[in-house]
């Protein structure tokens, strides 16, 4: 079975963007918004903030946070994934599209179509 593939992440306590070198061949602007989405999110939330794909091939976006961190806002985190989630539905779906299309993603479980 494959294992999470990270797209992006931002990190607040560190104040890095990490982008996946795998992914270069999506279009510069769609990059630049998963840029801005990784690092708008760390900036009013705190954390660390991942987008990538589960074993599934789905999009999952995920935040965490240093145990010790009193200001990682933990409610307002989940209420902000829904919020990007909703708002860039067609960029995530056209990820999840781009993903399993460009062979990123192989079917383990013998559902061959």
């Amino acid at each position: 079975m494959k294992e999470k593939t990270v797209i992006c992440g931002a990190n607040a306590y560190e104040k890095k963007y990490y982008f996946n070198e795998d992914f270069n061949g999506l279009p510069k602007s769609v990059r630049d918004e998963l840029h801005i989405i990784c690092v708008l999110f760390t900036e009013e939330i705190g954390g660390v903030f991942t987008i990538g794909f589960n074993e599934e091939g789905e999009l999952v976006l995920e935040t965490d946070a240093d145990e010790n961190d009193l200001l990682y806002d933990e409610i307002g985190s989940a209420l902000l994934i829904k919020e990007v989630r909703r708002k860039r539905q067609d960029l995530f779906e056209a990820l999840e599209l781009y993903y399993k299309v460009m062979g990123k993603f192989s079917e383990d479980n013998g559902d061959n179509k």
